[in-house]
């Protein structure tokens, strides 16, 4: 679908990215028939939605949680680099509270689930173009029934560093660590390569006795 150049001045502009053009197209017509919003581009990968939040400086961006191109959410600083005054809406299947918990993390606004996109999409674009953070009410139930253990990490680790270090001493890949938490895998390396000086350590075989030494590999 071609870019929108008509006047926007007087609505809310949005950047759409989803990699299937399907859904883009129902969601688009979902914004665009809402007074005061504009949906001004489409993006299908991570690449293409940097350069479209670049180029057009949207009031809100709509992100897809899993692109081609690498996880979404370690696009984020390029993103608000290219746009710092672009607020984030995650749009994603993934409804346990890790995910909404990464998102938030790392500075999305809103995180709304596919399945209620009807009926919470709109609302959550309109929270965020004004600031305020919107999260799917079924996450935030979770959420609020279940919060994020604060772990008392050793040595100075940041909580990344924490779960870095977790995850290696389980045995995943930079690659899979990557994944997992949607950073890129040379994040991971700074933060492994962070976690050595601070643990002292140098080997895999160190990390694990570091990680089990302090209570890291319990359940």
């Amino acid at each position: 679908m071609p870019e929108r150049t008509s006047d926007t001045t007087a609505a809310t502009t949005i950047v759409l990215a989803d990699d299937h053009t399907i859904v883009r197209s129902g969601l688009r017509m979902l914004l665009d028939a809402e007074p005061g919003l504009a949906v001004v581009a489409e993006a299908g990968d991570v690449a293409e939605t940097v350069r479209k939040v670049r180029a057009y400086k949207p009031d809100v961006l709509v992100l897809d949680l899993s692109m081609p191109g690498g996880p979404s959410l370690a696009a984020f600083p390029s993103l608000q680099e290219a746009s710092p005054a672009t607020a984030i809406v995650m749009l994603t299947m993934e409804d346990e509270p890790r995910f909404a918990r990464a998102a938030m993390r790392a500075g999305a606004l809103g995180f709304v689930l596919k399945e209620a996109a009807d009926t919470e999409l709109v609302q959550a674009v309109n929270a965020a173009a004004a600031g305020i953070r919107y999260l799917n009410p079924q996450l935030g139930a979770l959420i609020a029934a279940e919060p994020e253990a604060a772990a008392a990490l050793p040595d100075s680790l940041s909580e990344r560093e924490g779960e870095v270090l977790t995850l290696v001493a389980l045995g995943y890949t930079n690659t899979e660590i990557a994944h997992k938490l949607f950073l890129s895998v040379r994040t991971v390396e700074s933060h492994r390569a962070h976690i050595q000086q601070k643990a002292g350590a140098s080997t895999r075989a160190e990390l694990v006795a570091y990680a089990r030494e302090h209570g890291l590999l319990e359940s």
